[in-house]
């Protein structure tokens, strides 16, 4: 495990140094954020040409809306699930995921980012929301019963958040589909929403980040409307991370499962 680093940016070129991927962890975020890319530095540069590959080949490299399937260039996975263990498995959280939990956060704000609930879609057809053969088996394998999609945008309209949930039986198959969304794999992703008042998400340049709440996958995939490259991951990130402040719903599971002492 090697903490990563973006050196790719125009900035980092400029001044000839390396530029930290993961930023400074956020006050207030609920668990902390191993700041780690599963399989280094290397892994994410295969990941990344991968996926641009995948792009222009999907898109024709146009600004046109992708008449295929597409997946985020740059992919980070934290399959650590800290604080989650209590509901590790669906055993002990059946209840199935409602509108009124998962559409909740209608606005998101954190710093100099807002965001606004522009598109959802709560499904129980997990291979209807996916694309890719190898991601539709495993996500039968190991139960996906709800894929919970929104997406976002921001209030200037030059981004464009997608925040996914998927429903799965266990931990387990959870840390599984998060090595299939790894774009390197070619295993398949998540069909993101299209938002109204911007382009379609996913042509051109997108950053995705998912973690383990339990027995629920948790992806953020973030862009600037349109698929501009940012000057750094870091941009990124921190908006990745207001749009992964819509998963606070599922606290509140953990909460009726802990008794209201979650993360113990």
């Amino acid at each position: 495990m090697i903490e990563a680093r973006d050196t790719g940016s125009a900035k980092a070129g400029q001044q000839g140094g390396e530029r930290d991927f993961w930023p400074e962890e956020k006050s207030g975020r609920k668990l902390p954020n191993p700041k780690l890319l599963f399989g280094g530095v290397g892994a994410l540069l295969v990941a990344v040409a991968v996926a641009v590959v995948a792009v222009v080949m999907l898109t024709g490299g146009g600004d046109e809306p992708a008449k295929r399937d597409v997946a985020p260039t740059a992919y980070a996975p934290d399959y650590l699930g800290e604080g989650f263990a209590k509901i590790a498995n669906r055993s002990a959280d059946t209840r199935a995921i409602t509108e009124g939990e998962a559409f909740s956060a209608k606005d998101l704000k954190s710093g100099k980012y807002a965001f606004t609930l522009a598109a959802s879609k709560l499904t129980t057809d997990c291979k209807a929301a996916t694309w890719g053969g190898r991601l539709q088996a495993d996500l039968a394998k190991y139960q996906c019963n709800q894929v919970v999609r929104s997406a976002y945008v921001s209030t200037d309209k030059k981004h464009v958040g997608q925040f996914m949930v998927v429903n799965l039986a266990s931990e387990e198959g959870v840390k599984q589909i998060l090595r299939d969304l790894d774009p390197a794999a070619g295993a398949g992703w998540i069909t993101p929403l299209k938002a109204p008042g911007v382009p379609a998400f996913g042509p051109g340049f997108s950053a995705a980040y998912s973690r383990t709440y339990g027995h629920y996958a948790v992806i953020t995939w973030v862009e600037r409307a349109g698929g501009e490259q940012p000057a750094s991951l870091n941009e990124m990130i921190d908006v990745s991370l207001v749009i992964e402040n819509a998963a606070d719903f599922l606290y509140g599971r953990l909460d009726l499962v802990s008794g209201g002492k979650s993360g113990q």
